[in-house]
């Protein structure tokens, strides 16, 4: 895990960002008018160097599980470790579990790089992640080299923790469903049924909910009635996926933007369905998107 590391600190107008590089290139702290919009991370996390307790982290070079720790790609088997006990999947990727390195820094923007290569790690990657901070939003910026020398299916996102409120409510647009399967992985594409549809705004349900929803529009709003205030996340194109966790015995839950599917890389057509989402990199070849988290009143 990361050695501690004390936030990185951006400031515009009522907004404030902390960032903390070597948890996992993570977000420590997102603050509007000083209401927490993401779960922040406390000084015990902090100090212990626990990703899991950020306020988001970054998911590369692919985003939610691998089925069986392996996949096969032009006649590559490419396999991982379980790196999440007691989950026996691996998931999220690399870049969350390592230390960041801050290559520059100033009151509104940071940007950080990872590199990857060898010791076991299947891919061979540099990532970078640009933080805008202006008086109106908080810019995330992803970019994704493949420093392999062959081909590479990649995928990358965020993955943010927001606080829950009894009266937080969820809204966002999608035309695909995959229900979740044993293990925490996707399964096949499923009609969406109305108890998990969050076309119009409606609270976050009282059940678990951890699915993937495909064909989105890459918006969504959050709004925490109570507090006064709303978050509006808006993503590029290429993040065709939100993934929606949700623990009714906890007091956060997730919209992860994301590039790929969950579970996409061992599906039947994973590789050649754009809707699934993967991205193939040729050696040297990159893959960037943003998204942007918006606050607004109530």
């Amino acid at each position: 895990m990361a050695a501690p590391s004390e936030p990185l600190e951006l400031a515009a107008g009522d907004l404030r960002a902390g960032l903390v590089p070597a948890i996992g290139g993570s977000i420590a702290h997102f603050r509007w008018r000083g209401i927490d919009l993401m779960r922040a991370l406390s000084a015990t996390d902090a100090q212990a160097g626990n990703v899991l307790g950020v306020a988001c982290f970054p998911m590369l070079p692919y985003a939610n599980r691998i089925t069986g720790n392996a996949f096969t790609f032009e006649g590559r088997t490419w396999r991982f470790a379980a790196n999440n006990p007691p989950e026996r999947f691996n998931v999220h990727g690399t870049g969350w579990q390592r230390a960041w390195s801050a290559d520059r820094a100033g009151p509104g923007e940071a940007h950080v790089t990872l590199e990857v290569s060898g010791g076991g790690e299947p891919f061979a990657y540099r990532a970078a992640q640009r933080f805008s901070l202006s008086a109106d939003a908080l810019t995330v910026t992803i970019t994704l080299t493949n420093l392999g020398e062959m081909r590479a299916p990649i995928g990358f996102g965020l993955h943010p923790w927001f606080e829950r409120d009894a009266d937080t409510t969820l809204q966002f647009a999608a035309k695909r469903f995959y229900l979740e399967a044993p293990d925490h992985v996707a399964g096949d594409p499923v009609a969406l049924s109305p108890e998990w549809d969050f076309t119009a705004a409606r609270l976050l349900p009282g059940s678990w909910l951890n699915n993937d929803y495909g064909d989105w529009d890459g918006s969504a709003a959050i709004r925490y009635p109570s507090r006064g205030a709303g978050l509006r996340i808006t993503a590029d194109a290429v993040f065709k996926h939100l993934m929606v966790y949700a623990d009714p015995t906890k007091s956060c839950f997730c919209a992860e933007p994301q590039t790929n599917a969950s579970g996409a890389f061992n599906r039947q057509h994973g590789f050649d369905d754009p809707r699934e989402g993967i991205i193939v990199l040729a050696p040297g070849a990159s893959a960037e998107g943003s998204i942007r988290f918006a606050p607004f009143g109530m």
